[in-house]
C-alpha cells in the first residue's frame, strides 16, 4: 500500500461534511447539523428570504431551520456537482442544490421544490476535521405549493 492510498483525500472530506450536513437537516438531527458548523458562520439565504448576510452560532441557524421546517412532513436535499478546492486549511465548495418539502395537505398541493447552487467555504480543526464557516445558498427558482406550510 502507498503512503499516498493511507492518507484521505482531504477532498473527500470536505464533500462528506457537506453532504452530512443535508442529510442531518433531512433527518431533523439538529445536534448533528450543528457539528458540521465551526462557531461562527456567515449565513446567507438572502436568495430566499431577502435581507443581509448574518454571522450566526450553529444553535441560531439550527433552531430557525426547526421553526421554518417544523411544519412539514418530509424534508429532502439533493446535492451534487461537487467543485471542491482544498489550500492548506482552508476549502471552498461549489454545489447544485434541490430541496424538496412535502406535507399533506387537503388541496393535493403537496410538494414545494428549491432548486439553486451552494457556496460554502470550510475551514481546517487542529485535529483534522472540518467545519463549515460560510454556507450561502444562490436560488435559481423555486416551483409547487409555496404556501405548504398553510395546508
Amino acid at each position: 500500500m502507498t503512503e499516498k492510498s493511507q492518507v484521505p483525500d482531504e477532498r473527500v472530506s470536505v464533500e462528506e461534511v457537506v453532504t452530512r450536513l443535508f442529510i442531518e437537516t433531512d433527518r431533523r438531527d439538529w445536534g448533528a447539523v450543528q457539528a458540521c458548523f465551526g462557531p461562527s458562520v456567515l449565513f446567507d439565504m438572502t436568495s430566499i428570504a431577502g435581507g443581509r448576510p448574518a454571522t450566526l452560532s450553529p444553535e441560531e441557524i439550527t433552531s430557525g431551520w426547526d421553526s421554518g421546517l417544523r411544519a412539514l412532513d418530509h424534508i429532502h436535499h439533493q446535492a451534487g456537482n461537487f467543485l471542491i478546492d482544498v489550500r492548506g486549511g482552508q476549502a471552498t465548495v461549489f454545489c447544485y442544490g434541490i430541496a424538496i418539502h412535502h406535507k399533506k395537505t387537503a388541496s393535493g398541493r403537496d410538494t414545494r421544490m428549491f432548486v439553486g447552487s451552494y457556496d460554502v467555504t470550510l475551514r481546517q480543526q487542529p485535529g483534522g476535521g472540518w467545519v463549515i464557516d460560510a454556507f450561502r445558498f444562490n436560488l435559481k427558482f423555486t416551483d409547487g405549493n409555496l404556501e405548504l406550510e398553510k395546508g
